[in-house]
């Protein structure tokens, strides 16, 4: 069985609309006009259980809805979702207690005068963890996210950096089964990011613990999720390895040549992105990759070669290029 399973999942909003101005405005008062804006649109997937997985889209393309409908804050409006064999909207205490919806905007902080340990406590008190689990669980957060210098400092007094570790924890310290985790380093700095990431995915190893993740720092993805799901405009747009998006939506490679020649020209062979009269980087279409670096190789005096896939961050915008012509993007 999937820990997570989505079946034809839609979610549609209706909003308010009118037009400006005060008369429009004193007209709406009695008649309320309404339209319908779909979020979500017959999405489908499952994750088995202890898989890490990116869901990735641009703003607005479903991501947060999605994750808060899996978590039980939202009740769609069609299709079914089961998480740990549970429909999410019924929130029974059993079944909080096995997820945790941890967004990296919201740091630890809602209690500025209690110390992070009370924190914890209350933690320990609202899910009903016992104390030989909360003391063993708070030990290997602490190793992990590195916190025993805070746990009797007040939360006011932290970082941001320490809060989002902090926040992490104590969203952990019950230990959850799966993990909706939607932005978890934004607004951090190299190293805090690095941390988080380095946590969560230790996290997983030790616990098995299913992980769906959505952010817009690349790094986060290509360190953490060898499976991506995209979603477009609230539908499924691509689901499977990271290597795949790119074969898909990125036909080309990059080959990194040093050569001996002085200012030899390499516009035959492909697209020269860079070139200082002896290191190039070209574009190279998939299919000839073998042949160009064949005829380099037998051409020049080559110093050394390499052949790399473009970054995520490339291949990602190439796929919203592809998914939206050029007048969605500029909209």
């Amino acid at each position: 069985m999937n820990a997570v399973e989505v079946d034809h999942l839609s979610m549609t909003y209706r909003v308010p609309v009118r037009d400006g101005g005060l008369l429009a405005a004193t007209r709406a008062v009695v008649r309320r006009q309404h339209r319908d804006v779909r979020a979500v649109r017959d999405l489908s997937f499952g994750i088995p259980a202890g898989q890490v997985v990116g869901f990735l889209g641009r703003n607005g393309a479903g991501k947060t809805t999605t994750l808060k409908i899996l978590a039980g804050i939202l009740h769609p409006t069609g299709g079914a979702v089961r998480v740990l064999g549970e429909i999410p909207w019924r929130r029974h205490n059993h079944y909080l207690r096995e997820i945790a919806l941890i967004r990296g905007s919201q740091p630890i902080g809602d209690a500025p005068e209690l110390t992070v340990m009370d924190s914890f406590h209350y933690q320990q008190v609202l899910y009903d963890v016992d104390d030989v689990d909360f003391k063993r669980n708070l030990a290997e957060l602490s190793e992990l996210l590195e916190l025993d210098d805070i746990l009797q400092r007040q939360v006011r007094a932290l970082s941001l950096g320490e809060r989002m570790r902090a926040g992490l924890a104590l969203a952990l310290v019950y230990r959850p089964k799966v993990l909706f985790l939607d932005e978890p380093t934004i607004g951090l700095d190299v190293s805090a990011a690095r941390t988080i990431r380095t946590f969560i995915a230790e996290y997983s190893a030790r616990t098995g613990a299913t992980v769906l993740l959505t952010s817009h720092a690349m790094a986060d993805v290509e360190s953490l999720c060898p499976r991506l799901i995209l979603v477009d405009d609230g539908a499924l747009a691509f689901d499977g390895r990271r290597d795949e998006l790119g074969s898909l939506f990125a036909p080309a490679k990059l080959i990194r040549v040093t050569v001996a020649d002085n200012d030899p020209d390499l516009t035959p062979y492909g697209e020269v992105l860079q070139g200082d009269g002896h290191q190039y980087l070209l574009r190279v279409g998939r299919d000839a990759v073998p042949a160009t670096t064949a005829e380099l190789l037998a051409r020049f005096a080559v110093a050394d070669l390499s052949v790399e896939e473009p970054s995520l961050e490339s291949v990602m915008d190439q796929a919203y290029r592809s998914l939206r012509g050029p007048k969605d993007l500029a909209s």
